[in-house]
């Protein structure tokens, strides 16, 4: 059973193993309360889940490890269990689903463990590697529903304790729920006046359905940018521990993660996958009561795709106003696209792509004019716009 004592040991056991990730100071992300952050994004294998995975593994007797490890991963967990099996001179077999990010694919290898592919998601990968537990005598690791793994992962909350004093509340990203597991129930056995904050994506709410109704529920299928918490269904532990020591859960949209990781990256220098920007944007987009508190938000990782990161940012500017797309209605005239592009440029705008087509306009000399552009925000925007209207461009 999970225990204060076994997290204790946990942290003496992964000392020579893990970073510690001390907590920093954000500014300018959240600005209605005092914000810091737990950057396990930092932590060696780029996530917290190498916690969990080696304090699992270093428990395991001599007969398992003879006998290597098994687990499924959507690629964080993966790489702390080859790490951690590789450590230790075990063999590790990892099951990802076949959607899982190259650059966690091949990190997972380059750690030392056999990979295998699984069409699907995380549940379709979970499934294959029980069957291989059983055919090949493999141990099976948990990613997240097992008491030395959440052990593991409440090591964060020791850290954060003796980092921070008075601290109000602490946010963190839910998938499977190992993870808030161990950082809730430490948090609350030390001090449990501090609240403990869940967040989830809208595209994959497998532990806020459930708490909601009291019971595990599973989703027919997950949607999300944030691969890493796209679990359909809560574990039987993780749910007990959420239900009984999680204050709130609420869920956020890709659109509010894409803007998180935008303002990580501008404001803190810090790159961080989907799964590990869902409680900053949990905090960014006032999910909670965090007025005036003074608030913790665990980055969990950030091994995030290089392709996917451009589209992330690309979403982020465009939800947060920094760029934007106009398609204006004109006459076919010499001088038209001189004048837009001063009236833009006199209200500190930006130009950054310009395409002319001929349409459907109601003369018969007509034509559309998209313009590309990258601006402040909406009120810029806005502000661009009504400079438009008021010379007579007609705005589509």
């Amino acid at each position: 059973m999970l225990s204060l004592d076994k997290v204790f040991n946990a942290q003496m056991v992964l000392k020579n193993i893990i970073r510690e990730t001390n907590v920093v100071r954000a500014y300018g992300i959240a600005p209605e309360c005092e914000l810091y952050l737990k950057p396990e994004n930092l932590q060696i294998t780029g996530s917290f889940k190498v916690r969990g995975s080696a304090y699992k593994i270093a428990m395991l007797s001599e007969a398992e490890k003879a006998k290597g490890v098994i687990t499924c991963s959507a690629g964080n967990h993966a790489q702390g269990v080859a790490l951690a099996a590789t450590k230790n001179g075990i063999r590790s077999l990892i099951c990802l689903p076949d959607t899982a990010p190259i650059s966690k694919v091949e990190a997972t290898k380059g750690y030392g463990a056999d990979v295998c592919l699984v069409e699907g998601c995380y549940d379709d990968a979970y499934k294959k590697a029980l069957e291989l537990k059983e055919s090949e005598g493999y141990t099976f690791v948990h990613p997240f529903d097992d008491e030395n793994v959440i052990a593991g992962q409440g090591t964060i909350a020791l850290e954060i304790l003796n980092d921070l004093d008075n601290i109000d509340a602490i946010v963190v990203p839910i998938g499977g729920g190992g993870l808030i597991s161990g950082i809730a129930y430490t948090v609350k056995q030390i001090r449990p006046s501090v609240k403990v904050y869940g967040v989830q994506a809208s595209g994959a709410p497998s532990m806020y359905n459930s708490v909601k109704d009291g019971e595990i529920e599973c989703l027919t299928g997950v949607s999300t940018i944030a691969d890493g918490i796209a679990v359909k269904q809560p574990g039987e532990n993780t749910f007990r521990y959420v239900s009984e020591f999680v204050d709130e859960i609420a869920l956020v949209s890709d659109d509010e993660v894409s803007s998180a990781i935008l303002a990580l990256i501008e404001k803190q220098k810090m790159i961080a996958e989907g799964a590990g920007a869902v409680a900053v944007a949990a905090v960014m987009a006032g999910k909670f009561d965090l007025k005036g508190k003074r608030v913790v938000a665990v980055v969990s990782g950030g091994n995030i795709d290089v392709t996917s990161l451009s589209r992330v940012i690309d979403r982020g500017l465009l939800n947060s106003g920094r760029s934007s797309s106009l398609l204006i209605e004109l006459i076919d005239k010499p001088g038209q696209l001189k004048d837009i592009s001063r009236i833009i440029a006199d209200c500190g705008g930006n130009v950054t792509g310009v395409h002319y087509e001929k349409g459907n306009t109601e003369s018969v000399n007509g034509c559309f004019l998209r313009i590309e552009m990258e601006t402040r925000d909406f009120d810029h925007v806005n502000m661009i716009l009504q400079a438009l209207s008021s010379e007579g461009f007609k705005l589509v």
